[in-house]
């Protein structure tokens, strides 16, 4: 993994901006985000922190699999550009394309969601934070996304460190959603930004799969 491709993290946080807006505005006023800055901080780490995590998981998951075969690392990133693509259209609103992959997280979010609610029913710090890493594990194609890049380093530190730069990108949105002005929330959720977005994201992708083709030759 290089600088390119951590770049291309805080560029999927930064482009999913509207996205986030979108899937966790109504969560957010729920949780008692738009109230409490004091609050708003410590979900935001907790949500990150799980990010983190999870790079660190799928980083140490792949680099085994790396020592076993090191022509899957290639293969790995041609996926990983795909997924890419897949992000774009999703961030077009074309849900189907990770629709599948939000299913299957669904599935560990059910087991989660009660101990979300029963920890944000406390205003202990301990308590927010908890609840915020909860939080991440929300199912969403953005956040899957951007683990199968973190999955591509094969390193736990790199993966975590991916995510972290990721969940940066998504700080704009997220961190201070309740107190951007409207117009700056209209703008991150405009089509004109969607599309902006997505072109990029579909860019690198492609161009992604195209260096992973030519490395297989």
């Amino acid at each position: 993994m290089n600088v390119i491709d951590y770049w291309a993290a805080l560029l999927m946080g930064i482009a999913g901006s509207g996205h986030c807006i979108a899937m966790c505005g109504g969560l957010a006023g729920a949780m008692g985000l738009q109230q409490s800055k004091t609050r708003i901080v410590l979900y935001n780490l907790g949500r990150i922190t799980s990010y983190m995590i999870a790079g660190v998981l799928v980083g140490s998951a792949f680099f085994g699999l790396a020592q076993l075969q090191p022509s899957f690392l290639i293969w790995m990133r041609i996926a990983a550009g795909i997924m890419m693509v897949l992000l774009a259209a999703y961030l077009l609103r074309i849900n189907v394309a990770l629709l599948w992959l939000e299913r299957l997280g669904a599935v560990l979010w059910r087991r989660l969601q009660p101990w979300s609610k029963k920890f944000n029913r406390n205003s202990q710090t301990s308590h927010i934070f908890a609840a915020g890493m909860l939080w991440g594990w929300l199912p969403c194609g953005l956040v899957y996304s951007a683990l199968s890049w973190a999955a591509l380093s094969a390193s736990p530190v790199s993966g975590g460190f991916f995510m972290l730069l990721f969940g940066v990108g998504t700080l704009p949105s997220m961190l201070f959603l309740g107190m951007v002005s409207h117009r700056m929330q209209h703008l991150l959720k405009s089509a004109k930004f969607r599309w902006a977005s997505s072109i990029l994201l579909a860019g690198y992708g492609v161009t992604t799969i195209i260096i992973g083709l030519m490395q297989l030759r």
